[in-house]
């Protein structure tokens, strides 16, 4: 099987494909490595391919003159981004920055479009994928415009832990490492709000923080604290 058609096969977008359109796809893909903190791209650059985590984690985020930042999504091993690029050739709408080690594949817009044209149940799932994007920014806008920031912290704690939370004692879940810079620019608050709100819940029992590392240790009273 060629080198990437496994990890191809389990992306939404290439579900439908056959062993050997997988084959010929994965043959159009370019290597890149980055850095961590590097930028993969900034926004208003001119926007060519389509990436693929293959390994890492990847920060999308939109950035203010003044130095403030949205992180609208953390991406991992199988997530795409970049997907405007391959229908409109627009310049990038938001900046995209390697939080670790990260090897991404690539796409050309012109190769994509190219095997597209052959084969439509992949522009469908490009639609969706660009339709679960829109949702996701919808959802962010709401929390932004509705949730006050405890709310708002919440929530992002308890996706990191459906993503990506490792199983911890006496049934806790364990979070990846979170800076509270980066809650807070995940939450749209202020990095004193998080560190306020991190406080109030480890005095309430439901999480734990030791150096930075915080776990989840009632993830259902989470959840109903701001339902």
């Amino acid at each position: 099987m060629p080198p990437y058609s496994q990890l191809l096969a389990q992306i939404p977008m290439f579900e439908q494909l056959t062993d050997e359109e997988l084959g010929h796809l994965s043959g159009l893909m370019q290597q890149r490595r980055y850095a961590k903190g590097e930028v993969i791209f900034h926004k208003g650059d001119v926007g060519t391919a389509l990436f693929i985590v293959r390994r890492g984690e990847v920060a999308i985020r939109l950035s203010s003159a003044e130095g403030r930042e949205v992180i609208l999504a953390m991406l991992h091993r199988g997530d795409s981004f970049g997907e405007l690029a391959l229908l409109d050739g627009e310049p990038r709408s938001t900046d995209a920055v390697a939080r670790e080690e990260t090897h991404l594949l690539s796409l050309h817009r012109d190769d994509f479009r190219r095997f597209i044209g052959e084969r439509p149940q992949v522009a469908m799932g490009l639609l969706a994928a660009l339709s679960r994007m829109v949702r996701r920014v919808t959802q962010l806008v709401h929390d932004a415009a509705f949730l006050e920031g405890r709310a708002r912290l919440v929530r992002v704690l308890l996706e990191l832990a459906r993503t990506q939370g490792q199983p911890g004692p006496a049934g806790g879940v364990v979070l990846p490492k979170r800076t509270q810079v980066e809650l807070a620019n995940q939450c749209g608050v202020t990095r004193e709000s998080v560190n306020k709100w991190l406080r109030h819940y480890v005095q309430e029992g439901l999480i734990s923080v030791d150096g930075g590392q915080i776990t989840l240790l009632d993830v259902e009273r989470l959840r109903r604290d701001v339902e």
